[in-house]
């Protein structure tokens, strides 16, 4: 198992630092990422929402899990089962700790039988692998070559498809294939995390400047342009998506009380923390809840919530969203104050009413990324 925590480097560093991005102010994940460029980030999320915004997620790392005991190894280190994935598949998940409370995020890219790639965050899946690898006839390695671009929007598709071979318009959300973009040998996924249809292009380092310039050259009449981590931030709290380990206040949230539940199979004859996610079930202290904010402004993350002066809550991701004219808040709150409608008072420079109200807060059915026609 080949792991390392030195601070890693995009090659594309140079194309963030030209379009005004300081990457030496903000770093994820042991890599320097480009929070803001000279746009405004309000008009990259026009982009997004209207036309398409091409983003480097390269911070999110890559492992690369193969061998005998692939899949009984995944399935032992995550709350799901893996097996119900066919090749082809990007399959959510997640880790916990003995405790049952969680550690990651993952998705896990189903390449072949014994042949996977999982894609986490900021939390401690590497940490809790040496103890699990032994155990198993597998290889896990990181791959700290490959480099990560998103495509998100509505003219994605139409921007990428005429310079691959494969069909892409009809590959499903939460899918890939290998191919070629541009002639060059990449890995196309369909997914994101903006709440738009979207694609990842996973390519080399060494292709990564050539198709980073490619999308946004032929992308240019279509309204494509280049959108920071500040945008990227500000769409997916509007869209509802969860940022491990934002969103998970208590330290040792449960995957229950995040509402991941459709993450855990308990079918399966063992996972780590299995005993105790079951245990826990029932017992959620809070839950993620969604909150509009008569403010207009973005809330402070952390702030209090409280219902007659009683606290039953804290303010975990937020935005103040043009989009909606909104101000928008995901929260942790106890149980009995997440009905739809409920008013509840948050604390952030003087007492600011908000209603709980259904997440996610942007195409509450997902149509933008679950059209009915399944296209």
């Amino acid at each position: 198992m080949t792991i390392s925590k030195d601070t890693r480097q995009s090659v594309l560093n140079d194309r963030h630092i030209a379009l005004g991005a300081d990457m030496t102010a903000t770093s994820w994940n042991d890599m320097p990422i480009p929070q803001n460029y000279k746009t405004d980030p309000y008009d990259e999320v026009a982009a997004i929402r209207y036309k398409a915004g091409l983003i480097e997620v390269t911070a999110l790392k890559i492992l690369n899990v193969s061998g005998p005991d692939a899949l009984k190894f995944l399935n032992y280190l995550l709350t799901s089962d893996v097996s119900k994935a066919k090749v082809g598949d990007s399959h959510i998940s997640n880790i916990v700790n003995e405790a049952g409370a969680l550690i990651d995020d993952v998705l896990v890219y189903v390449d072949g039988p014994n042949e996977f790639r999982l894609s986490h965050g900021g939390g401690a899946l590497e940490e809790a692998l040496p103890a699990v690898v032994s155990k198993f006839n597998v290889s896990v390695k990181r791959d700290n070559d490959v480099h990560i671009l998103s495509l998100q929007g509505p003219v994605a598709l139409e921007v990428l498809a005429p310079h691959t071979p494969m069909n892409l318009a009809a590959l499903p959300y939460f899918q890939h294939q290998k191919t070629t973009l541009f002639g060059k040998s990449v890995n196309l996924a369909r997914g994101g995390y903006s709440a738009e249809r979207g694609y990842e292009v996973f390519c080399s380092a060494a292709d990564a400047h050539f198709i980073w310039d490619k999308i946004l050259e032929v992308g240019k009449e279509k309204g494509v342009i280049p959108v920071s981590w500040a945008s990227l931030d500000i769409v997916r709290v509007e869209g509802g998506l969860l940022f491990f380990p934002f969103d998970m206040t208590h330290g040792d949230t449960t995957p229950w009380e995040v509402r991941a539940d459709w993450t855990i199979d308990l079918t399966k004859p063992d996972f780590i923390g299995k005993k105790a996610v079951e245990a826990s079930k029932g017992k959620e202290r809070s839950f993620i809840t969604g909150l509009e904010v008569e403010s207009d402004r973005a809330i402070e993350p952390l702030s209090k919530i409280t219902v007659n002066g009683k606290q039953v809550g804290v303010v975990t991701s937020t935005t103040y969203s043009k989009h909606l004219m909104k101000s928008l808040a995901m929260a942790q709150i106890e149980p009995a104050f997440t009905k739809l409608g409920t008013e509840v008072v948050i604390h952030d420079k003087g007492e600011l009413p908000a209603v709980v109200v259904k997440m996610p807060f942007y195409d509450p059915l997902r149509l933008r990324t679950h059209p009915r026609d399944g296209k």
